[in-house]
């Protein structure tokens, strides 16, 4: 359902204290949680020798080097996890949480946060299912930051970002199917296809938040113009957006598609950001992903 914004709406009042609180899928990068003081939350890394907190005590460069030898699974933050992060915003003076989620479709950590909240009645709390992956779920907690920073009220932010969310799209490839295969997010008849024909699928979330195929090409070089092709089709819907590369021990050509996207490929972008993909997502991508992802300026 779409959320309109009302028009020549108040600022909050003082006794609104907004805190964000978001996961480590959606891949915000460290400048905008220092900016905004987010909360994140660790999904986490599991490996037979034991567990790693998502890019705190593992990186995407060390996951993406061990997958030769081990293909680690990866969990959602305990619900202990979750209660200490709401006692953390409590204790730090706020009485109302945005919480900005990867895919309820993807990860069971909306829905866990929800349960969680509901510990803290004297905060209240909304979630934003982001229906989304990586940057193009952090998007829309970099955009609860800037709305919050102009003083808006706590339920006009929500509506703005429900806008958001239904504006906004990720479309990624990846260099292999390997990944996706063993993960489950990929069928096997599908994988061996695409093997043996050299496709390379680009990969978005549909309206429930599950990944979808938005394309198939041949190639690599072929899958990363789809790629940027689809990303500057979508944000041609808007007169403003904002636009992030991301990538997975991809360095390289991330860097060549970030040029390519900072010069006249978005004309109307905003924003432009770059960053890497969290561990957790690369244990289900395999090395190589690039991803675009572009929303609607609410702000």
């Amino acid at each position: 359902m779409r959320i309109c914004c009302r028009r020549n709406e108040v600022i909050a009042t003082e006794q609104e204290k907004i805190a964000i609180l978001t996961d480590s899928g959606t891949d915000v990068p460290q400048e905008y949680i220092d900016r905004f003081g987010m909360y994140v939350l660790p999904l986490i890394v599991n490996y037979h020798d034991g567990s790693y907190r998502d890019k705190l005590e593992i990186t995407s460069d060390e996951v993406a080097s061990r997958l030769a030898v081990e293909i680690p699974k990866t969990s959602l933050p305990s619900p202990g996890e979750i209660e200490d992060a709401f006692a953390r915003i409590k204790a730090d003076g706020y009485n109302k949480v945005l919480a900005v989620t990867i895919s309820s479709g993807l990860s069971g950590t909306c829905n866990s946060i929800r349960i969680v909240s509901e510990l803290f009645p004297e905060m209240e709390t909304l979630v934003v299912d982001t229906k989304n992956i990586g940057i193009g779920a952090g998007l829309a907690a970099i955009s609860a930051g800037e709305l919050i920073s102009q003083g808006l009220p706590f339920r006009t932010i929500y509506r703005r970002l429900c806008d958001a969310v239904n504006n906004s799209a990720v479309f990624f490839c990846v260099n292999t199917l390997e990944y996706l295969e063993k993960g489950g997010r990929i069928g096997h008849v599908a994988a061996a296809l695409g093997r043996v024909l050299n496709l390379k699928p680009i990969i978005t979330c549909n309206k429930e938040g599950i990944y979808t195929t938005a394309a198939k090409v041949r190639g690599r070089a072929e899958s990363l113009i789809k790629t940027l092709d689809l990303a500057k089709a979508f944000a041609a819907r808007y007169d403003k957006c904002m636009v992030a590369v991301a990538e997975g021990a991809a360095k390289e050509e991330a860097a060549r598609l970030f040029q390519k996207a900072a010069g006249s490929a978005f004309p109307n972008a905003e924003r432009l950001l770059s960053g890497q993909i969290s561990p957790a997502l690369v244990v289900h991508t395999g090395p190589g992903l690039i991803g675009i992802g572009v929303q609607k300026v609410v702000f």
